[in-house]
């Protein structure tokens, strides 16, 4: 017969460690079930005589295992959505030691911003496993990643950091909830230093863009059983180049006519016969691009004969590639959506949060152009540009401002038009040369 287990009644376990004169040790678990995210903090008492046992790491298993839910593999993948999820671990404060010592334990963080350069991590089965640096830049939309960026000003020798989250679109619940836990953990390791980032998937800072050639998104993920394979061997690709002279996107879409467009490029990957077609109307970057893309995808297989065409709609001849295309939609694929509009004609929009009367309140205290004089180190303020949103904290804000920052301004940009657009985290005093930009002069 089976018994169902059990959490300990904390309180019972207070009033034992007090009876028996022990010290309570408080282990901070991370729980995740199928459809939330909870901080669960248990109460456990140890014999001590002189002495002192810091924090123990929690083993990676408990975050899969600890309530009993185990992931498994998606049949077809899910669009989750994510907007609606819960932001609560974000900005506290409580327990940082605990946190501190938790963070210390993760063994990915261990060589993590000791240098200058870009450093990418994949969350898999709520673990944080390193990208290999050969494919960075390129995503799988079943996934959440951790960026980091490791840098120096030219007149310092101190290390600087921007740490971004990055979202996939069929990433579940889960992944992504890991993956903003990890990242405020990472924050946490490097002493609170990184300037902390949300990214979208499709929705990228200009920051983020910055750090790679070309951002590809492919289909996919760890939950799909990915991994690598012989050329000959691989599942042919159609991947969309779009954009101009700003950036251009790459995006793995399904291998049908009907998703050509004759204003843009693509290349069709058959593993060791690689096609580019340039559409009619498209333009010398995406041109250019795609050109690369296929060069450091012929790079990646040296030692196979892999033979690539270039095509062009103008000069005729491109019936060979449609040939290759399917005749019926993928299962795999969802519908696609469209691209999310900014209205940029709305105006710039500034918010506090305060508790300066006792109670915190939200309130719209600028609209239109906004200078570094509109910010009060005393309060949180909420900078919304329609591009992106920063969350501004000031050096002399209360904890409960501090813990509820991105709570409030994640919950505010779910009611709003633009609602994936990304998101930082900045101190005062450690303003980055985006919010710095967005800044009326």
């Amino acid at each position: 017969m089976h018994h169902k287990k059990t959490i300990p009644n904390t309180k019972y376990l207070t009033d034992m460690a007090q009876e028996k004169r022990t010290t309570k040790r408080l282990i901070l678990v991370f729980r995740l079930n199928k459809n939330t995210l909870h901080f669960y903090n248990t109460v456990t008492s140890h014999i001590l005589s002189t002495l002192f046992h810091p924090v123990r790491c929690v083993p990676q298993t408990t975050l899969a295992t600890y309530s009993g839910y185990t992931m498994t593999g998606l049949i077809k993948q899910k669009q989750y959505d994510w907007k609606d999820s819960n932001l609560e671990f974000f900005g506290s404060k409580e327990e940082r030691d605990v946190k501190k010592s938790a963070a210390s334990c993760e063994r990915a963080w261990k060589k993590a911003g000791l240098k200058p350069g870009i450093q990418i991590w994949r969350i898999v089965n709520f673990k944080v496993t390193s990208w290999p640096e050969e494919d960075y830049g390129k995503f799988f939309d079943g996934d959440s990643y951790i960026v980091l960026n490791t840098y120096k000003k030219e007149d310092s020798d101190a290390l600087l950091y921007d740490v971004h989250f990055w979202i996939g679109k069929y990433s579940t619940q889960d992944e992504y909830a890991t993956a903003a836990y990890k990242t405020v953990e990472l924050d946490t390791y490097l002493d609170d230093a990184p300037v902390q980032h949300r990214e979208v998937q499709g929705h990228e800072s200009n920051l983020f863009k910055t750090y790679f050639n070309t951002v590809t998104y492919m289909h996919g993920g760890a939950e799909s059983g990915f991994r690598r394979v012989k050329p000959e061997q691989y599942q042919p690709r159609l991947f969309h180049f779009h954009g101009d002279k700003r950036g251009v996107m790459v995006k793995e879409i399904p291998r049908m006519e009907k998703y050509i467009d004759d204003t843009d490029v693509y290349i069709l990957d058959l593993g060791l016969h690689i096609y580019q077609y340039n559409g009619q109307g498209s333009n010398k970057d995406e041109r250019v691009r795609a050109l690369q893309y296929v060069n450091s995808l012929r790079a990646e297989r040296s030692g196979k004969a892999v033979k690539t065409t270039v095509l062009d709609q103008v000069a005729g001849g491109t019936g060979v590639f449609f040939r290759h295309l399917d005749q019926t939609e993928s299962e795999d694929f969802e519908s696609e959506e469209n691209m999310e509009s900014i209205d940029v004609s709305e105006h710039e929009q500034l918010y506090r949060l305060s508790d300066a009367d006792g109670s915190l309140k939200f309130s719209l205290e600028k609209e239109g152009p906004v200078g570094l004089k509109d910010f009060d180190g005393n309060d949180v303020f909420i900078f919304d540009t329609k591009q992106e949103l920063f969350v501004w904290v000031g050096n002399h804000t209360t904890h409960e401002e501090r813990k509820n920052a991105l709570i409030y301004a994640h919950n505010y940009l779910k009611k709003t038009s633009h609602p994936l657009i990304p998101v930082s985290c900045l101190n005062e005093g450690a303003e980055n040369k985006s919010f710095s930009m967005a800044l009326t002069a």
